[in-house]
């Protein structure tokens, strides 16, 4: 069993990287793209997918050096399954499990919002068990729509139990009309990691860029977020060049607003 991730420390810490990024070479070659990933000087990835492979990734993170100390794994309405998946994450060394998706439409109905608060509260109570602490990832929705006169996720957040915590989105909590620095600020105590990547503000992801080269200010996100958060780049889709050149301009440019 790898040993289980520190806690964050106050330096900044080193990027990570979001495997649904390298989608098709996972599926294709998940040593492969574990190696590509450490040559090209990530030292931590994000997982998603992992709990059926969970023995697979073990062995090549070790092997690689690379550690996960998040992962995606659907949590809300799995039932029993979510016993599975927190076995999983506690068997990589994860620290947070994040809830990556919910649907958009369901944002407008106030009982279902509620509901995704309760099932996550009760699953945090779950993971203490297992030393895995709760997340979730939100999309634009979340930040654009209302529950009781204030942004939906807000009132997402304050229902739920202290201990789950937030992994933000930063090109999606601009496209969805918030400024992603100002609520790195509002929201400090809660957001542990952040989403990097980079764009148009109006949501197109075949116009996704490296980090710093769109219309996301996210020089100004990564000065915003504290050391404790941790820097996940990302691409929803990447269709201007090479994937793996993507990441590893991304990685440059957080590496530089750093220094």
């Amino acid at each position: 069993m790898v040993a289980a991730t520190e806690s964050f420390s106050m330096t900044k810490l080193n990027p990570s990287v979001q495997l649904y990024t390298l989608r098709d070479a996972v599926a294709e070659d998940l040593e492969n793209t574990l190696s590509r990933v450490a040559e090209i000087g990530f030292t931590q990835v994000e997982p998603y997918g992992f709990v059926d492979r969970v023995d697979e990734y073990e062995v090549l993170l070790s092997k690689f050096g690379l550690k996960a100390p998040t992962g995606h794994a659907q949590l809300i309405g799995q039932g029993d399954k979510v016993h599975v998946a927190l076995k999983a994450a506690k068997s990589l060394g994860m620290e947070t499990l994040i809830d990556p998706f919910t649907l958009p439409d369901e944002w407008d109905d106030k009982s279902r919002v509620d509901f995704f608060i309760a099932e996550l509260n009760s699953i945090s109570e779950i993971a203490r068990e297992y030393g895995v602490r709760i997340g979730y990832h939100n999309h634009n929705w979340e930040l654009a729509k209302e529950i009781d006169g204030q942004i939906a996720f807000d009132y997402f957040i304050s229902k739920l139990n202290p201990e789950i915590v937030i992994e933000l989105d930063t090109y999606w909590c601009e496209v969805g009309g918030q400024s992603a620095p100002e609520y790195l600020k509002k929201h400090a105590d809660r957001i542990v990691a952040i989403h990097v990547k980079d764009g148009t503000k109006d949501g197109d992801r075949d116009k996704q860029v490296p980090a710093g080269q769109g219309e996301i200010p996210v020089a100004e996100i990564l000065a915003a977020a504290s050391a404790k958060v941790l820097p996940v780049v990302e691409f929803d889709f990447f269709t201007s060049g090479e994937v793996f050149d993507g990441i590893t301009q991304s990685l440059e440019f957080i590496k530089e607003q750093q220094a």
